[in-house]
């Protein structure tokens, strides 16, 4: 009788502990969602408020004309027609260098603040898409990559399997990725930028569900504010770059050019 009561104590001490582990767990990966969805809207306004101040309807105003009939303003053409644009469209990857480089010293309030200084400047690089396609279907793209980007993410989270095979494939595949789209700058080849496109919405789907079960790994009950802090940042700063690539390479598929 004692043994089952002894027993009964433990399993409970158990279940207290599963419970306890599991509301932290959920937790932390809201916080990860949530810092990734405001980092979202802050790049989807700054690219909307370059837009309007970069182009206009009033031909008096205009500056420059494109070839779709876009009109930019001063700040149009210096965004998008002056060596500028190269500071513009880089700065994103030097803070995401500058990010995974130096959030282990820094505390959690700047490197939030450095999130969403990225994502700002995400924002203004992502602002000439709208150049190329037309609002709708960006709006269109958008959602469907949401759903998409939720369903994959769901599975990384839920599922039992281990992923972490997938990793080095996938970081083969963005590696890959990356030469193509080099080597296409010079090629200029619609069958290379259709396959570059596939590939990369497979690639960056695979990185959604492996990312996700990999951020989830990595919460610990027993960290320190700070470390659990620094975690859901750069575990927000991972899932947000997959949810944009994964949108730019749709969009190549289901946007609707000007």
């Amino acid at each position: 009788m004692a043994d089952l009561r002894n027993y009964q104590m433990r399993a409970g001490a158990g279940t207290r502990v599963d419970t306890g582990i599991d509301e932290g767990l959920r937790a932390y990966m809201l916080k990860v969602y949530n810092l990734m969805a405001l980092g979202l809207a802050i790049t989807g306004l700054a690219a909307l408020g370059t837009m309007m101040l970069a182009t206009t309807n009033d031909p008096a105003v205009a500056a420059a004309t494109l070839g779709n009939g876009k009109m930019l303003t001063s700040l149009g053409v210096a965004l998008y027609g002056s060596p500028l644009k190269w500071v513009v469209m880089l700065a994103p990857l030097g803070m995401v260098f500058f990010l995974s480089a130096r959030v282990h010293a820094m505390s959690v309030s700047a490197a939030q603040t450095t999130f969403w200084i990225f994502a700002a400047l995400m924002g203004l690089s992502l602002s000439s898409i709208f150049l190329v396609f037309t609002s709708a279907s960006i709006v269109q793209t958008f959602f469907i990559t949401a759903a998409s980007f939720g369903a994959l993410s769901l599975f990384g989270y839920t599922t039992k399997r281990d992923l972490t095979g997938w990793g080095s494939f996938l970081i083969m595949g963005v590696f890959g990725l990356i030469i193509a789209m080099v080597v296409n700058i010079f090629l200029a080849s619609p069958a290379l930028q259709f396959a570059i496109s596939a590939i990369g919405v497979l690639v960056f789907a695979g990185l959604t569900a492996y990312d996700t079960q990999k951020i989830k790994e990595m919460y610990f009950e027993g960290d320190e504010v700070l470390v659990a802090g620094r975690k859901a940042i750069m575990g927000a700063l991972t899932l947000y770059l997959d949810f944009i690539n994964l949108f730019m390479f749709l969009l190549q598929f289901l946007g609707n050019r000007e």
